[in-house]
């Protein structure tokens, strides 16, 4: 009797871009949506370039319920305020926590070892804390400045995608601070995909804030740009607190920048 020949492995099917764009999801939000796939060993790297078309829909989100808020005459400043609330549950806090531990790391270590030790504990300190109230409380206050419900939409929109295209741009420029984490463990994107975030963004910030779009640009660069060079200079690096943090930068830059040239 012969033995039984084994049998050839099913190939395993090559993740596409809609697999990328689940997985961007899934890491940036809370939204129900399943992977049909177990993720590549590249997949994290390649998902982030669709991290402004999620940010984007975050921001629609968002400007909805601020839309919502004022139809059922609510002030302003409270309607921002369930804005940004909004936001952060369909995140999970995500980018808020990522500033507040960078707040507190770089504010309370003296030491590079000491700095990313505290950016690990999942405690919350005064530096943290401050950090994440000045960031909502200046967010706020930009979108109950521009007020009309469709300029808000858009402000969110345009914020919400540009402040998530510069994630990958600092990815790709800086090294990981730790061997170990999120940042080591997702790899660096290919520059494919960070071409593409940007792209991305610059059409979503053409379509929602129109002329605006270069200042809201260059108010979103040099707000994360000013957090990755706070985090060559503390960590040597970067880490996924770090572009957490450079997020909330970006995005209340750009909100503030909206105000400036109304």
């Amino acid at each position: 009797m012969h033995d039984a020949l084994p049998q050839p492995r099913p190939k395993r099917r090559r993740a596409t871009w809609l697999d990328e764009i689940a997985l961007a999801t899934v890491f940036m939000t809370r939204l129900p949506v399943r992977l049909r796939l177990d993720p590549e060993v590249d997949l994290h790297a390649r998902s982030m370039g669709w991290f402004p078309l999620v940010g984007a829909a975050v921001g629609l989100l968002a400007g909805g319920v601020y839309a919502l808020a004022l139809g059922l005459n609510l002030p302003a400043m409270a309607a921002a305020l369930l804005a940004l609330a909004a936001s952060a549950w369909v995140t999970g806090a995500l980018h808020e926590d990522g500033l507040a531990d960078v707040a507190d790391g770089f504010g309370g270590g003296r030491s590079r070892e000491r700095k990313l030790e505290i950016m690990r504990d999942s405690r919350v300190g005064s530096y943290g804390v401050l950090a994440v109230v000045f960031s909502v409380g200046l967010r706020a206050s930009a979108l109950a400045a521009l007020a009309e419900p469709v300029v808000v939409v858009g402000a969110l929109a345009a914020a919400g995608a540009c402040s998530r295209a510069v994630l990958p741009a600092l990815a790709w420029t800086l090294m990981p601070a730790r061997r170990d984490g999120l940042a080591a463990n997702h790899g660096c994107p290919p520059s494919k995909r960070v071409a593409l975030a940007l792209a991305i963004a610059a059409v979503v910030a053409l379509l929602a804030v129109g002329k605006a779009v270069l200042a809201v640009a260059v108010a979103g660069a040099l707000a994360a740009a000013v957090v990755g060079f706070l985090a060559l200079r503390q960590i040597r690096g970067y880490t996924g607190d770090v572009l957490g943090a450079a997020q909330q930068a970006a995005e209340t830059a750009i909100l503030l920048t909206l105000v400036a040239t109304q």
